[in-house]
């Protein structure tokens, strides 16, 4: 009986974008990565994150059911 146990549901990926539209981009300053949609329309991260280290990015692909990882 696991009344508090907490469900790890899916997303869906956005309406218009694809799994091959997931795109890591870094800061030139400071490094900063961070991991989102691409879109080319408007030439920016859409549903963007910031990524401290490799298991965000593995989240990330994990919260919207992306399982083939091209890295």
């Amino acid at each position: 009986m696991n009344l508090f146990k907490k469900t790890q549901s899916t997303l869906p990926i956005p309406d218009g974008f694809t799994a091959a539209s997931v795109r890591i981009e870094a800061s030139t300053c400071t490094g900063e990565r961070t991991i989102g949609f691409f879109s080319p329309a408007e030439n920016r991260l859409m549903y963007a994150e910031l990524v401290k280290s490799e298991a965000d990015i593995k989240k990330f692909y994990k919260k919207y059911g992306i399982t083939d990882i091209d890295n």
